[in-house]
């Protein structure tokens, strides 16, 4: 029987093996020298989510870590790109930039991913901050885009490391300020 492998044709025969059910033997030596083995290279970061389709651009990550360790950004808004099927920055928020302004950003009737640092004092009077990932979902906005931005938020929640409070919003009223407030400590 002849298998084609890596577009070379191999002259095999059916072997039976105890332990492992079918295994098929090269009947003829072949020499593999000249053959490249893509299959081998490790996959590029910004694959494609599995479940939606939807990579990550590494601007994403870059950002995130800015506002994490630098503190550069207040927040910082994603939007996914259908046509590209990736998920990219829309908007960062400078650090002086109010809570107010974040939620100005985001639209009324499309979904977004954002993160906002929030700093907070604390009962004992330490200064603190917790980064909070928000899934903005309004009910005005299309049921293919909730569906996309739903099937696509965990593998996108993973690329960003240090996130350490998760909002789900559908209302402008369920990420008041005093929700945060209330989710920060």
């Amino acid at each position: 029987m002849e298998l084609t492998l890596l577009g070379i044709s191999l002259k095999v025969e059916r072997y039976i093996s105890a332990s492992n059910g079918t295994v098929w033997r090269v009947k003829q030596p072949v020499c593999l020298a000249n053959v490249k083995l893509n299959f081998l290279k490790p996959p590029p970061n910004n694959v494609a989510n599995a479940a939606s389709g939807m990579a990550v651009h590494d601007d994403c990550k870059l950002k995130f870590l800015e506002l994490k360790a630098k503190r550069t950004y207040r927040f910082i808004v994603f939007k996914i790109e259908e046509k590209q099927k990736q998920v990219v920055v829309e908007k960062v928020g400078e650090p002086t930039d109010s809570y107010e302004a974040f939620t100005a950003s985001l639209p009324a009737d499309e979904c977004r991913y954002a993160v906002y640092d929030f700093d907070f004092v604390t009962d004992e009077n330490c200064q603190k901050s917790r980064i909070f990932f928000i899934a903005w979902s309004p009910d005005t906005s299309k049921v293919r885009s909730k569906m996309i931005y739903a099937s696509s938020k965990d593998r996108f929640k993973r690329e960003l490391d240090g996130i350490q409070v998760e909002l789900q919003a559908t209302d402008p009223s369920e990420m008041d300020l005093d929700v945060i407030k209330s989710r920060a400590n």
